[in-house]
């Protein structure tokens, strides 16, 4: 896409995106998000975050299109209903739990409707109650019928080699029956490999009745860059690393200093104008 040609969609990421490190949709963001609208084009958003997670934005960003939650894992309509989900194979399921434990990562399950734990006091925990607004649940131990309804595992640590290790273990291991990449630096989350951002353009090309090249992309997580390459214009935030913005198109300001509302009024409503 051209700097100059009008994208009809802008799919966006959400942490680190979209919402400040707080978790704070800006005024700024929210007046974009209007502008955007008045502009003729629509504005959707993908996140790792499961659907009760990304409930607070629907009303302040007025989204009336789907919206792509565990990365596409479960594509919802805004009144949370399901369009489409891709649940993890429960033998994929396993293999990435215990691959994950095996490298020294704490663990997650999400199903469509839970988030299972097994420390409250775990690292990240209270970070993820705080952008999900509900809390976990804590088990024991994950049991095959949580893994049968596993729609997204996450791997946990602070210890972001550690994790990016894992990345490529999980990729080399899990090739073909799920998809690993890391949404933080300290996580690693395992989808069905259907459910991956890059998926996620495709998806919202297929409802909306247009192509991949008429959207526009903008994140910052190393996951964010598999929609990069399927859009097309792609932009990253400030805060994403510099590989990231290698393989990005265009790169904006951080998500503290309204990185999201300065990309829509340079790049897609500067387009829309013209």
């Amino acid at each position: 896409m051209s700097e100059h040609r009008k994208p009809r969609l802008v799919l966006a990421d959400v942490d680190g995106t979209l919402v400040t490190n707080e978790k704070v949709l800006t005024k700024q963001a929210k007046s974009a998000a209007r502008e955007l609208r008045e502009a003729g084009v629509e504005l959707a958003i993908t996140s790792g975050r499961p659907p009760r997670g990304m409930r607070m934005l629907l009303e302040p960003l007025r989204l009336l299109g789907a919206i792509a939650c565990f990365n596409g894992g479960a594509v919802v309509h805004p009144d949370l209903s399901i369009i489409e989900c891709h649940a993890l194979d429960a033998d994929a399921a396993e293999e990435a739990l215990r691959l994950i434990l095996d490298n020294g990562l704490d663990a997650w399950v999400y199903t469509e409707s839970r988030w299972l734990i097994r420390d409250m006091d775990a690292p990240h925990v209270a970070r993820e109650r705080k952008s999900v607004r509900f809390d976990p649940e804590v088990v024991a131990t994950f049991t095959d019928t949580h893994l049968a309804h596993a729609i997204k595992i996450v791997g946990v640590s602070d210890d972001t080699a550690r994790v990016a290790d894992c990345e490529t273990a999980s990729q080399e291991a899990l090739e073909g029956k799920a998809s690993g990449t890391r949404s933080q630096p300290y996580y690693l989350d395992v989808t069905h490999p259907e459910a991956n951002k890059g998926a996620v353009v495709d998806t919202f090309a297929r409802l909306a009745h247009i192509s991949p090249s008429d959207i526009a992309t903008i994140g910052d997580g190393p996951n964010d860059v598999l929609m990069f390459r399927k859009s097309g214009f792609s932009i990253a935030m400030g805060n994403a690393s510099q590989d990231v913005k290698a393989q990005a198109q265009a790169v904006t300001d951080d998500n503290e200093n309204e990185g999201f509302a300065k990309a829509m009024r340079k790049y897609v409503l500067a387009a829309a104008a013209a």
